[in-house]
Formats: C-alpha cells, structure tokens, sequence
C-alpha cells in the first residue's frame, strides 16, 4: 500500500479526530452580550439618525448622503489595516482584547455626541457637526468590532458548537434590536422631545457597550495556541484569503445582499410616514420594528436547532424565503394598510435571524478550509476583507436612495406626490426583494456541512503530522503546506505581486516591473485627484448634493484604496532582485495549482 493511498484511507477515518470541548455557557455570554448594546446602538444610527437629523435637526438630505458616503468609505478603508493590526498585537492580554478595551468607549462617547447636537447649530454647522461625530463613530466602532469579530472563530473549533456560539450572540443582537425599536418612542413620550429622548437613549447604551466589553476584556481567554502564531503580512495574506473559493462563493452572496443591505433601515421611515401614513409614524414605526425584531427573536432558537437538525446550508436557504415574500408583499401595500403591514413584516422577521449566526458561522468553518490549504489561521484578516468589501458595497444603498428622495422632489413634513411615493415603494420593497432573489441562487452552490467539516479538521491535524490527505471539497490530494518545496518567507514575499506580475519579473526583470507597480501608483494617485476635483465641482452648499456626488465619495475611497495597496507593494518589490528565478517558477506554479484546486504531491 502506497503512502497516498494511506492518506485517502486515512481521511476517510474522521472519528479518530479528538473532540473539540465545549465552551463554559458564561463564556458565550460574556462574548456574545456587548453585541446587545452594540445593535441598539445601531438601530438608531440606522433608522432614526436620517430622519432625526433631516426632519428636527433640518440638514439638507442631500448633505447628509454626502456625509453617510464619505465616513462609510473611510471605515471600510480602516477594516483591512485593523485586521492586519489586530493579528500583529503582542500583548499579556492577547491580540483581540487590547484593542477592544480601548475602542468601546471611544465608541460610546461619539454615540452620544452624534445624538446630542447644540440646538444652536444649524445647516453646514449642523451638517458638519453630524461629518465629524457619524466619521469618528464608526472609526472608534472598526476599533473594536473587528477584534471581537475575529475573536469569535477562534474559542471554537466544533462545526455545531460554532452554530451555538454565533447564536447566542445573535440573540444578544435581536434582543438589542429590538429594545432600540421600541425604547426611543417611550423615550421621546417620557422627555417631551425627540432631542432629550435620544440623549437619554445615547446615555444608557453608550455606558452598557462599555461595560459589556469590559467584562469580554476581562471573562474571555484568547487561545494561547494560537495568540502565539506568526501573524501574516497584509497584502499576501489578503490575497491568499481571496484564494479560497469556498470564502468568495460565501463573500458573493453577502456582497449581492449588501447591495441594498442598508435600504430597509434607512427607508423604513420614509415608508411608514409616507406610504401607510398612520396617525402616529414614529408610535408605529416602533410597533413594526418591534414586530419584525420580535419575530426574529422568536424564531431563532427555531434556526438554531433547525442547524444541527438538517445543516446549516439548507437552513440558511430557507432563511431567505420570507424576507423576498415579505418585501414583494409590501409593495402593494399603501395608505391605512396597518394591520396588512404588521402581518406582512411578522413573516419578513421570522426568517432575517437565520443569516445573522449562520453567516459567521460559515465563515469560521471556511476560515477551516483555509487552514487545510495553507497551514496558518487568518480570522481577523477574513473578517476585515468581508467587511472592507460589504462596507464598500453598502455605502451607494446607504446614499444613493437619500440623493434619488432628493432628486424626485421629497420636501420633510409634507404629503409627498405620486412620482415619491413610488420611489420609495421601488427602493424599499423591490430593490432588496431583487439582490436578495439572486443571493440565494449563488448560495445554493455552497459546499461545506458537517461531514466535510469533518474532514478539513482531520486533514488539518494530518498535515501536521507529515501525512498527505484528500482535500473533500475536490477530492484532490494534498501535501502539508510544510512540504510544498516553498520557502514560507519566500512565498509570502512573493505574494505580494500578482501571477501575470511575476511573469513580468522572470522575463523583463525587476526594474520592469517596479515601473509597471509605480505607474498603478500614479494612475491610482490621478484617479483620487480626479474624483476629488468632480466632487468639488458637483457639491454646492447652496443646493443639496445629488447622486453624482455619492457615487465620486466612493471613486475617492476605492482610489485611496489602491494607492496604498500599490504604495506597499512598490516599497516591497524593492527586493526582488533577492529571488532566484527557480524560485520564482515554483512559487507561480505552486500558487496556480492551489487556485485550481490541485496542490502537488510530489514537489
């Protein structure tokens, strides 16, 4: 018998695997509670702050898109380099913690000064009084978020106590969704006011985040063996995330819903003031939120156990159904429609919480498959490449649908005509039915359930044991990262340029291609300062912005982007001459086999 057909004898034996122990239930709490404050916080942010700021605080809508698109693509630039920092941390208290301790606070204190605008302040003060606090929010926010997020894939390796882990902290996140539903109408009753009422609301979940994070800081041990783990550098270790197959098949679907992931929360009360028009808006705004959260809560014990009963894949396709019918169903819906809107939004709330811990639950178990391929673990950089990119995807439905109001003739307060009405019917009901319809047909190409989890986490303890093993998603053979016939600092140097790049090198040499990466440099550099002079041009404080100027926010965040993305690489290639070409050769075809799904046997 041959040494490979060992390894496929072998791989098929998944019950020899050690059993992962389960997480003490005070430790799932006291990860998964901040986020009970984390998503009240949110709510608001998400669905009263536009509204607040257009209708009592009256800055233009037009600004306040400009606003949401500039701040949005700032934060979505910072994820990958928090990632990237949050790996890299040496500390006694671990790479995760650290940084959590200190961006929780800065967050709560930015929430309350967002919400809290002197009363003297009007027009481009106010507007920029919202810049300044909405930008600082959510860059305080990536601060923590990023480390907890990367946090959560480590403290468990086991394919269901996964599902259990992302569960409970998804609870913690509907509970908190809910609460922010329904508190800010009693607040708002109690105080007399919209602005006591969201300063009250700022108070309370400002000092909850940090106080629940504190205690994470303090209950959750980071996993030593992995703390002590060489951290990668950032733009290779991007680029082997994007290798992974299963992640961008994941990536895509959340990438498709992102479209018009910020759409429902934003629109919301436009819908409910303007399309059903009851006599209290924001009463029954709560009331519906409360409804749809509600349900959500409700069911997601329901999704739980549905997981571990029939998968997690399966359950997740599902998840999707009553959310399309829901948002269909809306459309047709118009003045008066109360109790068909409750109904309606019941249903569209029974199915949301199953993406919310399915979602990172498969993006721990993915972040496994990588691991198989490549030996090393890259929680924190996963989840700052997923939010870089979904962030990115959301800033136009978090801008554009504000310009579009603006551009049709929405005026606050009022009756609005037909021609409004019907945009926001189209933006809120049929815009997220329609990304959400192709989510779920790319999501049913998904390919990992437990038996093939199974088996990535015994094939990864075979590498490490020297022992060559199936991959189970192509069935191809695998040789231990160890044992490829590539030097670990070689490749990770290499990686920072492209294939095609490379190819460059061998034939034109060095200098070729640095000139060919300081030319993207300087294209990326013309590009920024291109889109900064149209934004110029378009934005006139004497007239809202329109939907060029969002759209030339998010040309600035993707050009600055790849100005330092390119600035990096530019500064590494300056040892390239350090590389024999043999070396190169093999790095080219090592990494096409893995991107193919084939890695060498014999090197």
């Amino acid at each position: 018998m041959t040494s490979d057909t060992l390894a496929i004898s072998a791989i098929d034996r998944p019950a020899d695997q050690p059993a992962e122990k389960p997480l003490p239930l005070m430790t799932k709490i006291a990860y998964g509670a901040p986020s009970f404050a984390g998503a009240a916080m949110a709510i608001p942010i998400g669905i009263h702050l536009t509204i607040f700021y257009s209708d009592t605080v009256l800055v233009p809508l037009g600004l306040i898109a400009l606003v949401k698109a500039i701040a949005r693509a700032l934060d979505a630039i910072t994820d990958p380099l928090m990632g990237w920092l949050s790996d890299r941390t040496k500390s006694p208290w671990g790479r995760r913690r650290p940084w959590i301790a200190i961006g929780a606070p800065l967050t709560s204190v930015c929430f309350y000064l967002m919400f809290t605008p002197p009363e003297q302040l009007t027009g481009l003060d106010a507007a920029a009084w919202f810049a300044l606090t909405y930008t600082l929010y959510y860059l305080f926010h990536t601060v923590y978020i990023i480390p907890h997020y990367g946090l959560g894939p480590e403290l468990t390796l086991d394919y269901h106590e996964r599902s259990t882990l992302f569960g409970i902290r998804e609870g913690f996140v509907v509970a908190g969704t809910l609460c922010a539903a329904v508190l800010p109408p009693m607040l708002i009753s109690a105080f007399g006011g919209e602005r006591p009422a969201y300063t009250g609301f700022a108070v309370i979940f400002g000092s909850l985040l940090t106080l629940l994070y504190f205690n994470l800081v303090w209950r959750v041990r980071e996993r030593e063996d992995f703390v002590k783990r060489t951290s990668n550098p950032l733009i290779p270790g991007v680029r082997r995330v994007m290798r992974n197959g299963v992640f961008r098949l994941l990536l895509t679907v959340y990438l498709v819903g992102s479209i018009t992931g910020a759409i429902p929360g934003l629109m919301m009360p436009y819908f409910t003031k303007y399309i059903l028009q009851p006599e209290n808006p924001n009463l029954w705004l709560a009331i519906f939120l409360a409804i749809y959260f509600g349900a959500g809560f409700i069911f997601l014990p329901v999704w739980v156990w549905a997981s571990k009963r029939w998968e997690k894949k399966p359950v997740w396709l599902a998840g999707f159904i009553p959310g399309i019918s829901g948002s269909i169903a809306l459309f047709f819906l118009g003045e008066g429609d109360i109790i068909p809107a409750a109904l309606i939004l019941a249903v569209a709330g029974s199915g949301f919480s199953a993406g919310l811990f399915l979602g990172p639950s498969m993006q721990a178990d993915v972040i496994d498959y990588d691991e198989l391929h490549t030996g090393k673990r890259r929680e924190a950089q996963y989840g700052a490449l997923w939010s870089i990119m979904t962030k990115f995807m959301v800033i136009p439905s978090m801008s554009i649908p504000l310009a579009i109001l603006a551009s049709v003739g929405y005026v606050p307060n009022i009756e609005q005509s037909e021609s409004v009405q019907l945009t926001i019917r189209l933006i809120f009901c049929v815009g997220p039915a329609t990304t959400a319809t192709i989510a779920l047909l790319v999501a049913t190409f998904y390919p990992i359930n437990r038996q093939v989890h199974r088996l990535i986490q015994f094939g990864i303890e075979a590498h490490k044991r020297g022992e060559d093993v199936n991959d189970p998603i192509t069935g191809h053979l695998l040789k231990p990262p160890s044992l490829r016939g590539m030097d670990e600092e070689v490749g990770w140097q290499l990686d920072n340029f492209s294939l095609a790049e490379l190819r460059v090198l061998l034939d034109k040499g060095a200098g070729v291609l640095r000139f060919r990466i300081m030319s993207l440099t300087a294209a990326s550099i013309v590009l920024f300062a291109l889109f900064v002079a149209l934004l110029w041009e378009e934005v006139d404080f004497a007239h809202e912005p329109g939907l060029l100027a969002v759209l030339y926010v998010v040309g600035i965040g993707v050009s600055v982007t790849a100005i330092v993305y390119h600035a990096i690489r530019f500064w590494k290639s300056q040892s390239l001459e350090e590389f024999d070409a043999d070396s190169i050769i093999s790095h080219i075809r090592i990494t096409r086999e893995m991107k193919q799904g084939v890695l060498p046997i014999h090197v």
